[in-house]
């Protein structure tokens, strides 16, 4: 039989992280379409605040990136296993999980992945995240910095193709985000109930099918990186 489980999956940095990321990224893209289109749209009142502003959010954006990467290279040390596809999950976890979001999904079969703290993500997930957060918000951040101080760096623009180049590429990963962020909130809405995936980013626990019949093992309820489990106590 199936029972569910309460888990601890988002410890509070990773939320804090998350929903920084997120309003910094927003922020960004509302901002970019406005100096993009400043005849079109008007967005923030002058040309200069949203400039200042996109600027600002850009700052933000990446000191988060920079305090994501540390926290899970260093302090939960979970960066690649969470993060990088197995060949397994290349070579039938994608197709698998493609298949439920396309169409099992729609006729009610259970999705193929079931999440725990060690392996939160799906293999389309992580594939997705290894692209954006290791290829694509980089070069975001760097390209932003390149903008943000053109004439200090004009002869490494000059290297890189000029500022049109620079400009053309920053617009088409810009667009490439806010094509993210659509697809993302879509996709959280796919579990058992709409707001099932986004319950864990405001209280870190979600609520997950477990086998009754699975080998028995302690489980531990309390967050994990506070928490001693009974077994610990005991001994």
């Amino acid at each position: 039989m199936k029972h569910k489980e309460m888990m601890y999956m988002t410890p509070l940095p990773v939320r804090i992280w998350h929903w920084l990321n997120a309003f910094g990224i927003v922020t960004l893209c509302i901002t970019g379409i406005q100096i993009r289109f400043p005849d079109y749209i008007n967005i923030f009142g002058a040309y200069k605040a949203a400039i200042r502003l996109h600027n600002t959010a850009g700052v933000v954006v990446s000191i988060s990136y920079m305090l994501w990467l540390v926290y899970y290279l260093i302090v939960a040390r979970s960066l690649i296993k969470l993060y990088v596809p197995t060949v397994k999950d290349l070579t039938s976890g994608i197709f698998r999980q493609a298949y439920f979001y396309f169409l099992a999904y729609f006729v009610g079969q259970p999705n193929p992945h079931h999440s725990t703290p060690e392996s939160k993500f799906n293999p389309m997930q992580k594939a997705a995240y290894l692209v954006i957060m290791f290829i694509l918000l980089p070069l975001v951040i760097a390209s932003g910095v390149l903008l943000m101080y053109v004439a200090p760096l004009r002869e490494l623009l000059m290297l890189l193709g000029g500022i049109k180049i620079l400009v053309g590429t920053h617009f088409l990963l810009a667009c490439c985000f806010t094509a993210f962020l659509f697809v993302h909130i879509y996709l959280a809405t796919l579990g058992h109930t709409p707001l099932a995936h986004f319950k864990p980013m405001w209280n870190g626990w979600e609520e997950e099918t477990v086998e009754d019949d699975a080998p028995e093992k302690t489980t531990e309820i309390t967050k994990p990186e506070i928490g001693i489990s009974s077994t610990e106590k005991q001994g």
